[in-house]
């Protein structure tokens, strides 16, 4: 896997941190808050030192083995909006890419053993600063704690997660719902029309 570039390398008479910001500048953009989402649990976790790697099964595998699931919702968009948006977070189940083999798995399935979903909760618009982590709120569910169903509300998640884990805390968490895993792992292949 290759190293992660710093930025200062040339390109098209700039450099590559002016790509980085033409592409990925609007953090409430729901792709760019997903990927700083993701980034922001590997962080916490004690990775994030090699690049992305865009096809894994999974977002994040900590060093003990356990495999994460990062989903991010939001309040706000990055478009005009009436009123703040309802946060929903997609979980339903997947076909892992296999990079040794170049193909799918068969079985579908959920791939991680642990979900963390990362709220951007700010509700202000004038005032929203997603690198701003008070403005965050993480919730921390083991796979097996997941209804079986594609996608889920917030109050749904919240009434199977409780409150929410504070940033600094989040390994601390993402351990302990690891060990709740059952001991076949918490990956039971799910319907893939569900």
């Amino acid at each position: 896997m290759p190293m992660p570039l710093t930025g200062s390398e040339p390109l098209a008479g700039g450099t590559l941190l002016d790509f980085w910001r033409w592409s990925g500048g609007n953090l409430l953009d729901n792709t760019q808050r997903g990927l700083l989402a993701e980034f922001l649990v590997t962080k916490a976790l004690g990775g994030a030192h090699s690049a992305r790697e865009e096809w894994a099964a999974v977002d994040v595998v900590c060093p003990d083995g356990t495999k994460v699931e990062v989903k991010s919702s939001a309040f706000l968009q990055s478009w005009p909006q009436r009123q703040p948006s309802r946060p929903s977070f997609g979980i339903a189940p997947t076909r892992a890419w296999d990079s040794a083999t170049g193909k799918y798995e068969a079985v579908t399935k959920r791939q991680a053993d642990v979900y963390v979903f990362a709220l951007l909760a700010h509700k202000t618009f004038a005032t929203v600063v997603p690198t701003d982590l008070s403005q965050w709120e993480f919730y921390v569910v083991r796979t097996g704690d997941l209804p079986q169903q594609k996608t889920i509300g917030l109050r749904p998640l919240q009434a199977i997660a409780g409150a929410p884990v504070a940033y600094e805390n989040l390994a601390e968490a993402v351990r302990k719902a690891a060990m709740r895993a059952d001991p076949e792992g918490s990956t039971d292949p799910l319907p893939s029309d569900r």
